[in-house]
């Protein structure tokens, strides 16, 4: 290191830019920085894991180690960054001794050739490099990692985030408190349910809103569907961040390159946000809602989903086909049936317990009855869409035999069952149903031809993909590519067909043009009507869905931008709230 540049005025510098305040490339301590000759060695900082954080926790925590785990860091921009990686049985850390770090033209560069483990008790061979630069005013880092064994992921340790609010994929700010948060992408970053999980996120986005100045951002610039974790553990003045990336489970990589992350600022939240959905829609190839070739004509006049709800998982029937029929006639006297979308969840039986087989259900009436229905409805102008599960199984069912092989583990082998539901409320969830991968032919198979036979026999108009956000990182196959390859080979074949699912992460707006969960800057590329546990109205019954009785709310009809308006119809709601749909339709009306 220069003589006339010293570790302290380094770390003077870091504390001249008020506790992670991003320093701007015209900063004058930046500046000075910069301006050291190429090559220039900057100081590495002996740091642990339990440097600048809570120890123990103020408020509610995650699992952690119960020692110093060596985490050496560099400064660049007014943060401190350190690295951990992890092979499929442990942890790893950088040797400090083995660490250079030196300046390069828009930034520095950090190299380390060796890993330690056990704290820091032992060592391991390994490598990892990481290339950082300014760009607009951000903070840009890439970093390649290298063991003997597969990498499973590798880790970025940031220091120096200030405290403030914090925003999730551009949400509405909160605060925390001295809570530590943890994130993952897409659907938990397939981490499912459990106490020490990571809540799902739909983007790889987040923001901390400090007191005063800057919103700042980190974010991931993959331009793949690859997990991704954020973690935020609070200190007096600031946040300890890991930034997470794992790598993928069917590629058993030794070597594996960390896309881009950034870390950068902008004036509010919508801005940075707005920011960030431009990069998704460039490096996802995302439409613009007015110019999506993969929305039927029909649908852009849609002006309602009537949800009519069939069979419960008990065998309960809230209407029949033949109910169904009356349903809609009485409909179209009030609203015109081609500005109607009829979305049909357990019209094949019990609710997932019939699950994959995808045959009309005798006791809603059979196939001369749903005929019947969808023949009279379309004459009416209404459009139909049943429900399909896009990754659930039932083990016990007759067909699984068939596509067991699409079943679902996560990277280290444990097996995964979709287990999260108290079907039969003997409140205990249960396991029958399998988790599938649409990334498997022999799933992806039986299910586009189960979706065909319903195109092809009945003449349905769409089809909808129960749990399309479900993703995880499998050793088999890439469950995100799976999906769009069953979603663009059935539009191949059935060009004005509909392809909707429950709900999304960033890269599926590309694929499917209507969700069921509400997102506001996805609006930009979707469309949204209320989840089939949407109450109905009168008493509020979820219909087939597990949660039960909620309280119906006209208020709450679907008013926000992209959103269509949504009546569920379960057993009494025909019979004894017309009046209430009534209401429903001509506010759907009036839109």
């Amino acid at each position: 290191m220069s003589e006339d540049f010293s570790r302290r005025e380094w770390l003077a510098l870091m504390s001249i830019a008020g506790g992670g305040a991003l320093l701007g490339p015209g900063h004058p301590g930046l500046v000075r920085v910069l301006a050291q000759p190429t090559g220039t060695s900057l100081p590495v900082l002996p740091l642990a894991s339990t440097s600048e954080v809570h120890v123990p926790p103020r408020g509610a925590s995650f699992q952690q180690f119960s020692f110093d785990f060596p985490e050496p860091s560099i400064e660049f921009g007014g943060f401190r960054f350190g690295f951990r990686i992890f092979s499929r049985e442990n942890v790893y850390g950088l040797d400090q001794a083995s660490i250079r770090g030196e300046t390069t033209e828009d930034g520095l560069q950090l190299h380390c050739e060796r890993l330690v483990w056990a704290g820091g008790q032992e060592s391991a061979p390994g490598r990892l490099t990481a290339r950082f630069r300014l760009k607009d005013a951000a903070i840009e880092w890439e970093v390649s990692a290298e063991m003997e064994q597969p990498v499973k992921s590798v880790t970025t340790i940031i220091r120096g985030v200030p405290r403030g609010k914090i925003s999730v994929t551009g949400g509405a700010p909160f605060d925390p408190g001295d809570d530590e948060l943890l994130y993952g992408y897409p659907f938990g970053a397939g981490d499912l349910f459990g106490g020490n999980t990571a809540q799902g996120i739909s983007t790889p986005f987040i923001s901390v809103v400090p007191a005063s100045g800057p919103v700042l951002s980190l974010s991931s610039l993959d331009a793949r569907v690859r997990a991704k974790r954020f973690y935020l553990q609070p200190g007096e003045q600031g946040y300890r961040v890991e930034a997470i990336f794992e790598a993928e489970a069917w590629r058993d990589a030794t070597l594996v390159s960390v896309p881009t992350w950034r870390l950068s600022r902008a004036e509010t939240v919508e801005r940075a946000t707005e920011l960030h959905y431009d990069h998704l829609a460039r490096v996802h190839q995302i439409p613009a809602w007015e110019t999506r070739p993969d929305v039927p004509a029909w649908l852009r006049s849609t002006r309602l989903v009537l949800t009519l709800h069939g069979m419960h998982y008990t065998g309960f029937v809230f209407n029949d086909f033949t109910q169904m029929l009356q349903i809609l006639r009485w409909t179209a006297e009030r609203i015109p049936g081609n500005e109607v979308l009829v979305f049909l969840p357990a019209w094949d039986g019990r609710y997932y317990w019939d699950y994959p087989g995808y045959d009309v259900a005798p006791r809603l009436g059979g196939e001369a009855a749903f005929q019947r229905l969808v023949r009279e409805g379309h004459d009416l102008g209404f459009r139909f869409m049943p429900m399909f599960g896009a990754n659930a199984a039932n083990r016990r069912h007759p067909v699984y035999r068939k596509v067991s092989a699409g079943t679902t583990q996560r990277l280290d082998g444990g097996a995964i069952a979709l287990d999260w539901v108290d079907w039969d409320n003997d409140r205990h969830q249960e396991g029958w149903l399998a988790y599938m991968n649409l990334g498997v032919p022999a799933w992806r198979d039986w299910l586009s031809g189960r979706i065909a036979n319903a195109i092809d026999r009945f003449g349905v108009d769409g089809y909808f993909l129960d749990i399309s956000g479900g993703w995880i990182n499998n050793p088999t196959a890439d469950m995100h590519e799976g999906l769009c390859t069953l979603v663009s080979e059935l539009r191949r074949r059935y060009p004005e067909t509909l392809a909707c699912g429950e709900f999304h992460y960033d890269a599926l707006l590309a694929c499917l043009p209507l969700f069921h969960v509400y997102s506001r800057p996805a609006s930009r590329f979707a469309r949204f009507f209320s989840h089939l546990s949407h109450p109905s109205p009168g008493r509020g019954s979820s219909g087939v869905h597990e949660s039960g009785f909620g309280a119906f709310d006209p208020t709450t009809l679907s008013l926000r931008d992209g959103t269509i308006p949504t009546l569920s119809v379960v057993d009494d709601t025909f019979v004894k709230h017309r009046d209430l749909m009534e209401a429903v339709i001509r506010a759907a009306s009036g839109r």
